[in-house]
């Protein structure tokens, strides 16, 4: 349990590591988190698929691959359904303050909201990784969540301040999205332990969410400034570094 409440903090903190990053250095070239974040995507698309619906299949026996296909379907659409009740604003994330002289509150507080509401089945899907009893696999899903919290909080100061938020609200903002992670990361480690009879179900679940995320929200970000090839080979020196990882870890 120790182990798991020390990766919640840690990937909690990622965003506010990433918060502290964009009050240091506000003009951080879009190349720079494209490239991080795409790196991010990569190593979360193979821990998807190595640590949470591999072993889904793998625990679900002879209903292991119904289960897994259910439950990456039941991530992807829960989340869909989230981004329509919140959208997740990608164009107000990659702007910078001084295209925003007049930045509309209300869709910042939104903005930061959906972050929020989008961090917790993230937490979610690094507690569940616990479940598998692979530690060394589910530190390293938690660790490519963690690199994509980093440009998530990098992102979301500029907006904020120019809406005329202050960078001490601003801060506590950053890290309330934060604190969103750790709880789910403690909710999803709990939901397998009380019963691991959900095992299955929800290693795909949590694969579905975090396929959603790369698919919908990463992968678009880091296309959106012109780095697409560059962003390209981060994901998969990103993807075979998890791979790499997996084998000598595992």
């Amino acid at each position: 349990m120790d182990m798991v409440l020390l990766t919640a903090l840690g990937v909690g903190g990622a965003t506010v590591i990433g918060a502290v990053i964009g009050f240091l250095f506000k003009n951080i070239s879009h190349k720079f988190s494209d490239i991080v974040l795409s790196f991010a995507a990569g190593v979360m698309l193979a821990a998807a698929i190595v640590g949470l619906i591999l072993p889904s299949m793998e625990y679900g026996g002879k209903w292991g691959l119904l289960i897994t296909v259910i439950g990456i379907f039941a991530g992807a659409v829960c989340l869909n359904f989230v981004d329509k009740l919140v959208p997740h604003l990608h164009g107000l994330m990659g702007e910078k303050e001084e295209n925003h002289p007049n930045a509309n509150l209300d869709k910042v507080l939104l903005f930061l909201l959906a972050i929020a509401i989008h961090n917790l089945p993230e937490g979610i899907a690094a507690g569940v990784g616990f479940g598998s009893g692979n530690t060394a696999q589910a530190l390293i899903i938690a660790g490519g969540i963690a690199l994509q919290n980093i440009p998530e909080g990098m992102v979301i100061i500029a907006p904020m301040l120019a809406a005329g938020i202050s960078k001490k609200k601003t801060f506590i903002a950053a890290m309330m999205t934060g604190v969103v992670e750790v709880v789910g990361t403690l909710i999803g480690y709990l939901a397998v332990s009380f019963s691991t009879a959900i095992l299955p179900f929800a290693l795909a679940f949590a694969g579905g969410t975090m396929l959603y995320v790369i698919s919908d929200e990463m992968i678009p970000e880091t296309h959106a400034h012109g780095s697409e090839r560059g962003a390209t080979y981060a994901l998969l020196v990103g993807f075979c570094f998890m791979l790499a990882m997996d084998v000598l870890l595992g």
